[in-house]
C-alpha cells in the first residue's frame, strides 16, 4: 500500500482523491489547514489565503478563536475521513494554550473520540512554542500514545530543532515525526534520528534531493514518504523517492511500510 503520510485537508475532496490516484496513492493521512492555497489561481491570491497563516504564526489570533478554529477544522478532517474511510486516515491539531489538563481533556475529545491516528502539524513560529510542546507531550504519556508531527523548515531555526530533540530525549516513549527532514539542518536532524528509536524522518519539502537520498541511506526504516499536498505535488515527490532510493526495498518502506508499521505498533489503525 502506497500512503502518503502527510497532506492537508484540500477543496473540493474530489481535488485531493484526483492527485492521489495520479500519483498511484492508495492512502493519505490528511491534516489540519489553515490557508487553502489549492484555491489560489495567482500569485495575489496565494499570498491572502497565505495571511491566515501568517497571522497564526505571529499569534494574532487569541487563544478562543484558535480553541474555535482548530475544532473547525479537526471537524473538516472526520467529515472526509467518514466520507472515504478506504482512502483517508488524520491527524488532528492540539493548541498550545491549553494547561495540560485542559490538553488531556482535547486529546481524548479531539483525537481519541473521532478516531485520529496522530497529533499535529505544529508550526512553532517561534523557540516559546517549542517549549510549549512539553505540556503536549506529558498529556500523550498521560493519555494515549500518538505519534507528534512538527515543522522543522523555516521559520523553525537549528536552535527550535535542538529545543525539539531534547523533548525526544525527554520523552523517548512518544514518536515524533521531524517535518520536512529538518530543512537546511537535514544533516543535523539525520545524524539524531540515528540515535532515537522514537524520531522520524518525513521526506515532504526536502531542502535538496540529496537530502532525501541520505535519509533513506541511512535511516531506511524511519523514513516517510508524503507531499505536503497542496504545498507539493504527490506524484512528484513519490517519484523522488523512487529515483533516489538504493534499492525498491527501501523504497517500498518510505512508501507506506513504515508508516504503516508505525501505527500499527500504537494500536491506531
Amino acid at each position: 500500500m502506497v500512503i502518503d503520510s502527510h497532506e492537508h485537508i484540500m477543496f473540493p475532496t474530489e481535488l485531493q482523491l484526483d492527485k492521489m490516484d495520479a500519483a498511484g496513492v492508495d492512502k493519505a493521512i490528511v491534516f489540519c489547514s489553515a490557508p487553502h492555497p489549492e484555491k489560489a489561481a495567482n500569485l495575489n491570491e496565494l499570498e491572502m489565503e497565505m495571511n491566515a497563516l501568517y497571522k497564526i504564526l505571529a499569534g494574532a489570533n487569541g487563544k478562543e478563536d484558535n480553541i474555535k478554529r482548530l475544532k473547525e477544522n479537526i471537524s473538516e478532517i472526520t467529515m472526509a475521513i467518514k466520507e472515504y474511510p478506504n482512502r483517508f486516515w488524520g491527524f488532528g491539531s492540539v493548541p498550545l494554550e491549553l494547561n495540560l489538563k485542559e490538553t488531556q481533556d482535547w486529546i481524548d475529545t479531539q483525537i481519541t473520540a473521532n478516531s485520529l491516528c496522530g497529533i499535529g502539524e505544529f508550526t512553532p513560529g517561534n523557540e516559546q512554542q517549542i517549549l510549549q510542546l512539553d505540556i503536549v507531550f506529558q498529556a500523550i504519556r498521560n493519555t494515549r500514545l500518538y505519534p507528534v508531527w512538527v515543522h522543522t523548515f523555516h521559520p523553525v531555526r537549528l536552535n527550535g530543532i535542538k529545543l525539539l530533540m531534547a523533548l525526544c530525549e525527554k520523552y523517548p516513549e512518544v514518536p515524533v515525526i521531524f517535518g520536512h527532514l529538518g530543512g537546511s539542518n537535514w544533516i543535523e536532524v539525520i545524524k539524531f534520528a540515528k540515535e532515537r528509536e522514537n524520531v522520524y524522518l518525513d521526506l515532504s519539502a526536502a531542502f535538496a534531493s540529496i537530502a532525501t537520498k541520505m535519509a533513506l541511506v541511512e535511516l531506511p526504516e524511519k523514513c516517510l514518504y508524503s507531499s505536503d499536498a497542496p504545498y507539493g505535488e504527490p506524484y512528484l515527490y513519490k517519484q523522488l523517492i523512487e529515483f533516489v532510493s538504493p534499492d525498491q526495498t527501501t523504497e517500498k518502506m518510505a512508501l507506506g511500510e513504515n508508516v504503516l508499521g508505525l501505527l500499527d505498533s500504537l494500536n491506531l489503525i
